[in-house]
C-alpha cells in the first residue's frame, strides 16, 4: 500500500497501532512515519517497526522519523502477541 493511500484510510479509520516492516523495499514505512506525525489527525497513533537487528541505519532513520517502538525482527516475533494485547 502506497503511502499517500495508507494516510488516507488512515484518517478515514484511525488504527490504535500501526506495524511496520521496516526492511519491505516495496513500501516508504520511514517516509509513512514521518507524514503521520507532520499530521496532527495521525500523529497519537502508536508505530512499532521491526527490521534485521544489524541494520542499524534503518534502526536510527525509524527513530529519528518518530516511530514509536523499534525492534529486531526476532524480538517482534516473540513478542507479537504482548503487542497486540496491548492496544
Amino acid at each position: 500500500m502506497a503511502s499517500a493511500t495508507a494516510l488516507a484510510e488512515m484518517r478515514k479509520s484511525a488504527p490504535s497501532l500501526v506495524i511496520f516492516d521496516l526492511n519491505n523495499p516495496r513500501t516508504d514505512p520511514l517516509g509513512t512515519v514521518a507524514a503521520m506525525h507532520a499530521d496532527p489527525a495521525l500523529s497519537g497513533i502508536p508505530t512499532i517497526g521491526y527490521v534485521s537487528h544489524v541494520d542499524t541505519d534503518t534502526i536510527n532513520a525509524a527513530r529519528q522519523a518518530g516511530m514509536t517502538e523499534v525492534l529486531p525482527r526476532s524480538a517482534f516475533t516473540a513478542q507479537l502477541a504482548d503487542i497486540l494485547t496491548r492496544t
